[in-house]
């Protein structure tokens, strides 16, 4: 009986050991965010030395570091998902890409100037004191952190920017009453959850039909992808061009939209022209199979994925600084100002946190996003990329407010939606279900048999994950909001040095 027991024994350890790495590798990537936020602290600390607001000013930064941490776990994964989800890039390849860019994209154009309170939420003129501003600002930041790390742990992909506004919404009215909120602004926000998404998923949709009508789902596949391909990816050159010079490099160089759009032509035919030759090369090389077409898209989703990136971070690194360049103005000049200058060692915590915080926590939100909301391939990674520029620009276009995150994920609903209509309406596909397009079959009954079992519906995109995101994003505003607005209470009960 010795050697039973003692084999019992040996696994108990064994299983120990296993969950004892597993806690371990677990805790690593926080133990290096937390490194990350006590040097972000000691860095603030030689830059503002120890004279009035020193503390203030001291937290604020770490708080915008913990935000920014948490923009780069959540936000960038809308960016590079299609990309792995497709297998055009790896999991470390890509967060590394998507680190150097949104690094690049904050340091580079990032900006001089963000407006104190995000998009005028708040009339900081209805502000009892700049106290009750710095106050109402850091508990903003803090509660948006708070609720973005809170996404990212369940695996909703949630709107950094949302998050910000209802932080700077309800730590503002906590402050100053409901009378300081411009509920306009507010309105537009709330119209821009259902507009985002649709125009997203419509886009993407729209390019994938044309691309399975015209050359995945005809006999010359190959003659047709020789011609159509080149004017695809030119459509997408050309609204990446057009997109970076209406928001990544806005706040480099000033470019008016209709100079923007022109110039995006003018990329779009260059690129149609300089591009047929190499894929009529390619092709000539393939045999004709949908596999074939799709790695024609391989590079475009690359370089797509690699200008999101870039355009994340030069505009969403405001989310993470934004806050805390109002509170260091603030604090430093004792007064409230319309605009804050944000310094060079702010923009670089901003641009660093993000990039660290894809690094340490983006892999898990990267692969829920990019492969277990919907199948993807090359073509179909390529239709919801190439529907971010297009809808961003779209929307800027008419004056709409919308969300980068919900446009991505957005077309990625289009895609897979469009997918099950598309399967569902063709019977004789039904009857033959593929392994690559199935991912989800609707349980089969007792009593289904034969011909009637053949044909249920297919779903191609978890309903689970559906509900999950947008319960997410309905709640994303008032649940920041909520929180900021205790927060800013607590703080204000406390009685903590503000500026008078």
């Amino acid at each position: 009986m010795a050697k039973p027991t003692l084999d019992k024994d040996l696994k108990k350890l064994v299983k120990l050991e296993q969950v004892t790495r597993d806690t371990g590798r677990g805790l690593v990537p926080l133990s290096l965010a937390v490194v990350f936020l006590v040097l972000v602290a000691l860095a603030s600390v030689s830059v503002v030395g120890f004279g009035g607001g020193w503390a203030l000013i001291v937290a604020a930064s770490v708080i915008g570091a913990y935000m920014a941490l948490n923009i780069g776990a959540n936000d960038v994964a809308n960016n590079m998902s299609p990309a792995v989800g497709s297998r055009a890039l790896k999991i470390g390849v890509a967060v590394a890409i998507a680190a150097v860019c949104e690094a690049a994209g904050a340091l580079i154009a990032g900006g001089d100037v963000v407006a104190t309170v995000s998009s005028g939420i708040i009339n900081p003129a209805m502000m009892p004191s700049p106290g009750a501003f710095t106050t109402a600002m850091l508990a903003a930041l803090f509660a948006a952190a708070l609720w973005i790390n809170l996404a990212t742990w369940i695996g909703a992909p949630v709107s950094t920017t949302h998050s910000v506004v209802g932080g700077v919404l309800g730590g503002g009215i906590a402050m100053a009453g409901v009378a300081a909120a411009d509920w306009s602004v507010v309105g537009r926000i709330v119209a821009s959850w259902v507009v985002s998404p649709l125009l997203g998923g419509g886009i993407a949709a729209a390019f994938l039909a044309y691309i399975k009508f015209t050359i995945t789902d005809v006999p010359d596949k190959l003659e047709q992808a020789k011609r159509r391909v080149p004017l695809l990816v030119g459509v997408m050159a050309g609204a990446f061009a057009t997109y970076l010079l209406m928001k990544g490099l806005s706040r480099v160089v000033d470019v008016p939209a209709v100079t923007a759009l022109m110039l995006g032509g003018l990329v779009l035919l260059m690129t149609w022209w300089l591009v047929r030759p190499a894929v009529a090369r390619r092709v000539a090389d393939m045999q004709t199979r949908r596999h074939s077409v799709g790695e024609l898209f391989t590079i475009p989703v690359i370089f797509g994925a690699a200008l999101l990136s870039f355009a994340h971070g030069a505009n969403d690194v405001a989310n993470a600084i934004g806050p805390l360049a109002a509170i260091y103005t603030t604090v430093s000049q004792g007064e409230l100002v319309a605009q804050a200058e944000i310094p060079l060692w702010i923009l670089l915590i901003g641009g660093f946190g993000i990039a660290a915080g894809l690094a340490l926590f983006g892999p898990k939100l990267i692969r829920t996003v990019g492969s277990q909301i919907t199948k993807l391939n090359r073509v179909r990674a390529f239709c919801v990329t190439l529907s971010a520029a297009i809808t961003v620009i779209f929307a800027s276009a008419l004056g709409l407010p919308v969300s980068s995150t919900h446009i991505a994920i957005g077309a990625l609903f289009g895609v897979g939606f469009l997918r099950e209509f598309l399967a569902n309406r063709d019977t004789s596909l039904l009857a033959r279900p593929s392994a690559d397009d199935n991912l989800q079959l609707a349980p089969a009954s007792s009593g289904d048999t034969g011909k009637a079992a053949k044909q249920r519906r297919r779903y191609l995109v978890r309903r689970s994950h559906f509900i999950t995101i947008i319960s997410a994003w309905l709640v994303t505003v008032p649940a920041s909001a909520l929180l900021a607005a205790g927060l800013a209470l607590l703080l204000a009960r406390l009685s903590l040095p503000m500026p008078a």
